[in-house]
């Protein structure tokens, strides 16, 4: 029970901490209002007649398991300077497991992540994204599933870096090419073979398209967006969420006893 505690604490002040950052709160919710209406619309504008494509629709689906993802994962990342800090020194001193510690900092951000995507759901209803209520309910599981496996692909990351130096110098490494091998903003399904290649070894790739699948489930356009069935996708994201999961997770604890 001391454990449960321990980690619904965790992912309390995670979320608080999110709450009470005006600035955090701003950014995250900017980029994304801009991407969608900035991209999608010019996208729209320049391609849509020509395609028959509704890019806005694209593009919101991206940025939204795109940002769920990213921030799990960066959530999950920012260990590090809670290792380094020393209020938060606490709670690495505290008598709580290393994997309790985990668990409640990938639900903490998920919960975060939860918030920041409500947040673009409301930004497509303002850009008029073709989007109904029925679309937005279903979106609601896939996105719980987005941040869950964004926080463990977090804890593989973590388990990997020693500082936060190394966390900022590598960490955007990472994460900025799976914006476009993942198909965030742009089709991947003829890309050349090496290209195809990194796309396939990308998590965020298996994120936006799950994301899709359940959008555009029930749209005449979906053949032309989605790569495969949101089952298939859901499945390698489960079976990685646990190698992720189990790998990280036992590296992290390995270097803090180490430690």
């Amino acid at each position: 029970m001391r454990q449960i505690q321990a980690g619904l604490a965790l992912a309390y002040r995670d979320l608080l901490k999110f709450l009470r950052d005006p600035v955090r709160l701003a950014s995250t919710f900017v980029f994304p209002f801009a991407f969608i209406g900035i991209l999608g619309g010019s996208f729209q504008a320049s391609f849509g007649r020509e395609s028959g494509m509704d890019f806005m629709a694209f593009v919101f689906t991206g940025v939204l398991a795109q940002t769920l993802f990213q921030s799990s994962a960066m959530g999950i990342v920012s260990l590090i300077e809670d290792r380094e800090n020393d209020f938060s020194q606490e709670v690495f001193v505290a008598p709580i497991s290393r994997y309790t510690i985990i668990l409640g900092k990938i639900a903490g951000e998920s919960l975060v992540a939860l918030a920041q995507g409500l947040g673009i759901l409301a930004f497509a209803l303002i850009l008029r994204v073709d989007l109904s209520w029925g679309q937005a309910l279903a979106l609601l599981p896939a996105t719980l599933v987005v941040c869950l496996f964004g926080g463990a692909f977090g804890v593989l990351i973590l388990g990997t870096l020693s500082s936060q130096r190394a966390a900022n110098q590598i960490f955007p490494f990472i994460m900025l090419p799976q914006f476009f091998t993942a198909g965030v903003f742009n089709r991947i399904d003829h890309l050349p073979p090496a290209l195809d290649l990194l796309s396939r070894i990308s998590p965020m790739r298996y994120a936006v398209d799950l994301t899709r699948g359940v959008f555009y489930a029930d749209r005449a356009d979906a053949a032309s967006a989605v790569l495969v069935s949101p089952a298939a996708n859901l499945a390698l994201m489960t079976l990685l969420f646990g190698i992720f999961l189990v790998v990280g997770t036992a590296r992290f604890v390995r270097r803090e006893t180490e430690g």
